[in-house]
């Protein structure tokens, strides 16, 4: 164990507006703190940094003004540049208020009636002794000849109660770090915990930053309850809870983790920070895992509705025996359990390798939205949600989650697909279930680790539901995945058989399989009778339920894993209880060749995706002598000599680029022949440099034999006709 967990070295402003590092402590004279920490952990046991922000609530009740937003810029600054997660801890009160107090004892009033007040007032004035002395621009007025400066505003300037700002100037200054705020949740890993009450810009920076853990003393509010009272003219509030408390900010999504003091919270962000990378640049740290690779995933989803937790992180059952679940044990963190619940999402390890995880409640749930006491005729709303489908809240909960995994903590994902659809009617569709499942496909589509989607033994993935995870939308990180008891089709079989299977063609299978029909048949048409007829009919419908069975399994049979895998829907249809194993060195293989990939496309900025995955796959393939198992994969990818075959990769694309530069100095007659044969003694063989043909790229131009073979080169470019 490291003798200093824990190195913090405060932040602090240097005279040329810089943020510094210092050992001292306490040196801020603002409500703002700031502090690089180094943190050995289990994952980073020799360090890892982070920048965290902390509002100071001994000063001004934590408020925000100019200097506070200035040094909050500066701090989370301080981190995108350096590609460092950023944490901050919420106590404020929002924006700095105030008034210009050395104009306050001056202040006089011009009445209607000096005699009476109850009539009113024209204007607020300064004497002209009290106007004089008032630095330049602390008010702006004009002279009343007799009275004095009747004052059309009051700016403060030059005098020390502005100092930090009391207006309009603080509101600017929250701008710029909403705007900073939502910037670093692009760039880096952004996390705020909420220890006590935080107000107006104070509750958009947590929103901001997306991932929020909530204190159940810290609601987020953006009016004070008796401020809104006041605009109600009646006493409605009585708590700020009743406005941004656990129970309105964990069922509205903002808040993703609810805990009940600063000790769990503390454990909360440990925890969280567990998946996150070093830096915004690098993928998340495996740690060894406890848990064997190889072993059986215990608890096997059923028909009947389940748990998904139990799936993803095992369970106990009732007699005290442990089924293991597909993650590691221990390993399966959820987020966001209070909204959505339609939809389970949350990080765990898959044999030591953290990943982003989202499954499908195949309960019944509920979703209750609250009465507002500020509406006497308000009441609880109650929507039953079924299972297995996605409505509003859910869709936007998994674009949410999607986009969390991806953005500042470079997670590969794993979605255990298991829905029938969306929630088509007409209140969900007037809630926007369209809008929120195309954010699905958008958050997919900048997806940037690997994505595995696998349909669960007994699950099923259809029509829409299938569309918006479908491989097709990236397909250089998606690939998708069936167990051999899953289903996957547009309907489910009873919907198939009803538009496509009907009761005329049910008649004529039963006719055409059914003894006793075909002797009846015989008999109508030798001897056609009423009584006949009538038995066909009784036969008919007495085997009707039994054919629409048969009808329903016809259509089942279209929907499985073979014809899945037959038609390229997926890539390979799997066996439940060893699909941990197969995933574990599928997501090896895939990263160590997505590193591979990424070299490749550095050394060689004209090489793409698909050209660079090809190359990797040939010296795959070279090594192994054919085509390979993922394990074997990853042990040749381990062993493989990648720095000297990317060297030798860009070493050719430097001979391309000189080529070329020669080639372009050549047409625009700034090189002569003396100068072009200097450059082909330089870099000769240029046939060897050449890039692989990239898609849809437009051919290179046609070459003629050049009059002057030797060391003038073999070729040159052929010029256009004048």
């Amino acid at each position: 164990l490291p003798k200093e967990l824990l190195k913090a070295s405060e932040l602090a402003l240097n005279v040329n507006g810089q943020l510094q590092e210092l050992e001292s402590r306490g040196t801020g004279a603002i409500g703002m703190l700031a502090w690089r920490l180094l943190l050995r952990t289990p994952e980073f046991p020799e360090g890892r940094s982070l920048v965290l922000i902390a509002n100071d609530v001994t000063h001004q009740a934590g408020s925000f003004g100019v200097a506070e937003d200035h040094f909050f810029k500066k701090a989370t600054e301080y981190a995108r540049q350096r590609g460092l997660p950023r944490v901050y801890i919420a106590c404020n009160s929002g924006a700095r208020v105030g008034l210009v107090e050395e104009i306050m004892p001056k202040l006089r009033v011009h009445w209607n009636d000096a005699a009476d007040p109850s009539k009113g007032f024209q204007y607020l004035y300064l004497t002209e002794a009290d106007y004089k002395s008032l630095p330049s621009g602390a008010v702006i007025g004009k002279l009343v000849p007799g009275v004095g400066y009747a004052l059309d505003a009051v700016v403060g300037q030059g005098l020390s109660s502005i100092q930090g700002g009391i207006g309009v100037e603080n509101l600017q200054g929250s701008g710029s770090i909403a705007g900073e705020t939502s910037r670093a949740y692009q760039d880096i890993f952004t996390l705020s915990y909420v220890t006590g009450r935080s107000v107006g810009i104070g509750a958009y920076l947590n929103r901001l930053g997306q991932r929020v853990i909530q204190s159940v003393d810290g609601p987020l509010v953006l009016t004070g309850y008796g401020a809104l009272n006041k605009l109600l003219g009646k006493s409605v509030y009585f708590s700020q809870d009743q406005l941004g408390g656990p129970q309105i900010m964990v069922p509205n999504g903002i808040t993703h983790q609810l805990v009940q003091n600063d000790q769990e919270g503390a454990e909360a962000i440990l925890k969280w920070l567990s998946f996150v990378p070093r830096d915004t640049w690098s993928l998340p740290q495996s740690i060894s895992s406890t848990d064997p690779l190889d072993r059986s995933v215990e608890f096997r989803p059923t028909k009947q509705p389940y748990d998904p937790r139990h799936m993803l992180a095992g369970t106990t059952t009732g007699n005290g025996k442990w089924l293991s679940g597909f993650f590691d044990r221990g390993s399966f963190v959820e987020y966001m359990a209070g909204w959505g619940r339609s939809v389970v999402v949350g990080r765990a390890r898959l044999g030591g390798i953290p990943m982003g995880v989202i499954a499908v409640e195949t309960r019944n749930v509920e979703r209750r939205i609250p009465a507002d006491p500020g509406n006497p005729e308000s009441r609880e709303i109650v929507e039953p949600q079924a299972g297995q489908v996605w409505f509003p809240d859910s869709a936007y909960k998994t674009a949410t989650a999607i986009r969390d995994f991806n953005v500042g903590e470079n997670l590969p994902l794993m979605i255990f697909a298991n829905w029938r659809g969306f929630s088509g009617g007409t209140r969900d569709m007037y809630g926007e279930v369209l809008k929120f499942g195309a954010q699905i496909v958008d958050a997919l589509v900048d997806y940037k680790q690997p994505v595995f989607i696998y349909i669960p033994p007994e699950g099923e993935l259809r029509g829409g539901s299938w569309v918006v995870v479908d491989p097709a939308i990236n397909p250089d990180v998606m690939e998708m995945y069936a167990d051999q008891d899953s289903r996957g089709g547009i309907l489910e079989p009873a919907g198939v058989v009803e538009v496509k299977f009907r009761a005329a063609q049910h008649r004529e299978l039963m006719h055409r399989l059914d003894e006793q029909l075909q002797q009846l048949d015989e008999q109508m048409k030798t001897s056609p009778s009423e009584e006949v007829q009538q038995e066909i009919q009784a036969r008919e419908e007495m085997l009707q339920p039994l054919y629409t069975q048969v009808a329903c399994e016809f259509a089942d049979l279209h929907d499985r894993a073979g014809r899945m895998k037959a038609v390229g829907a997926i890539k390979e249809s799997l066996e439940w209880h060893s699909s941990r194993e197969f995933f574990y060195w599928r997501l090896r293989r895939s990263l160590l060749e997505k590193g591979l990939i990424r070299d490749l496309r550095a050394a060689d900025s004209a090489m793409n995706q698909p050209v660079a995955m090809a190359t990797v796959q040939a010296w795959l393939k070279e090594d192994a002598g054919g085509s390979c198992s993922d394990r074997r994969a990853v042990e040749l990818l381990q062993a493989m000599s990648a720095k000297e075959k990317v060297r030798s990769v860009h070493a050719k694309a430097v001979k391309r680029q000189f080529h070329e530069v020669c080639d372009e100095l050549v047409r625009s007659g700034q090189l002569g022949s003396l100068g072009r044969c200097f450059f082909r003694c330089l870099v000769p063989n240029r046939a060897d440099c050449a890039v692989p043909p990239l898609r849809e790229e437009t051919p290179a131009p046609r070459v003629t034999p050049a009059p002057l073979p030797g060391l003038l080169g073999k070729v040159q470019v052929e010029k256009k006709p004048a």
